[in-house]
């Protein structure tokens, strides 16, 4: 797979067929433009393109109103190369690009990418304020000459699926409400830094992750998830919230790996959250925060629930 950020020369010589959206969080809806734009790009020997920004516009056009993430270039572009999309590009979005007009966008794509069929969503918007919509890609197909796919909207309980309705799941702690609209576990990544070593003191050491406060965090509370460490998974017990038996201060996301031993400070690893287990409580003691660990272990351990689609 090819990913591009600033030249386009290297992809010109093929016809390419373009997905366009903001596919924040890559969900279900977003998958369907994607299996689309390679199942197109292949009917007609072309290449498949996947177009978006690298920076949400909204860091851009609402500096104080930006949206939380949901997911890293890096883990799209590993999820895109795993559903076969050829081209990858990861465009800037900056106040050239926020000036240009519907049909100069449209335009910019054709010249710079060799672009003979888009496929879109049915409520994409793009241009200079939103501007552009399917209809103006219907009226600008006679004079360029490119085909042209609108998607339908994918549904979960009866209700569009949207990266603002997974954001606000999340936000819920339903964790496994928000997996299921996106298709995989929703993951925090980061480094494993030093904490106060409270955990270890009574048998239950934890990672305590530096996340990216750029991204949405689940509601507080404790979860069953999986941890991706060097490559291999294992079982997990995260406690996303303020530590109130010992009087923490700050939110921290740590998480206890089960059957795992090893000293991981500095290294990077991937925690998916799977199921919400309880809400964060206030022990009167290490002992009772102690069984109820246990408690939270062994429901851990009883979950069949393994993801392989931890990217």
């Amino acid at each position: 797979m090819i990913i591009i950020d600033k030249h386009s020369k290297d992809i010109q010589s093929s016809n390419n067929y373009i997905a366009l959206g903001s596919f924040d969080g890559l969900h279900i809806g977003h998958l369907s433009l994607i299996n689309k734009v390679v199942e197109v790009a292949k009917k007609n020997k072309g290449r498949s393109m996947v177009f978006t920004f690298k920076n949400h516009p909204r860091t851009l056009i609402n500096k104080e109103n930006s949206v939380k993430l949901l997911m890293d270039n890096e883990r799209k572009a590993k999820i895109l190369e795993k559903h076969k999309v050829d081209i990858v590009c990861f465009k800037e979005f900056d106040l050239e690009f926020m000036k240009m007009t519907p049909k100069e966008f449209i335009e910019f794509l054709i010249v710079n990418y060799n672009i003979k069929g888009f496929v879109v969503g049915f409520n994409y918007k793009f241009g200079y304020k939103n501007l552009g919509n399917v209809e103006l890609l219907r009226e600008l197909q006679n004079e360029y000459g490119y085909e042209l796919y609108v998607m339908d909207p994918r549904t979960y309980n009866n209700d569009v699926v949207s990266s603002t309705r997974i954001r606000k799941a999340i936000q819920d702690g339903e964790v496994s409400e928000a997996n299921k609209m996106l298709s995989m576990p929703y993951t925090l990544s980061g480094e494993i830094i030093h904490g106060k070593k409270i955990g270890r003191t009574i048998g239950f050491p934890t990672a305590n992750l530096k996340y990216d406060e750029n991204f949405i965090l689940p509601k507080i509370g404790v979860y069953y998830t999986n941890v991706k460490v060097n490559n291999n998974i294992y079982k997990g017990i995260t406690s996303v919230g303020y530590n109130p038996t010992v009087e923490g201060k700050n939110l921290t996301v740590e998480t206890y790996i089960l059957d795992f031993n090893k000293e991981i400070y500095g290294d990077k690893i991937d925690v998916s959250f799977i199921k919400k287990i309880r809400d964060e409580e206030k022990f009167n003691s290490l002992e009772e925060l102690k069984d109820q660990l246990e408690s939270d272990k062994a429901f851990a351990k009883n979950e069949n629930c393994m993801s392989a689609l931890i990217i």
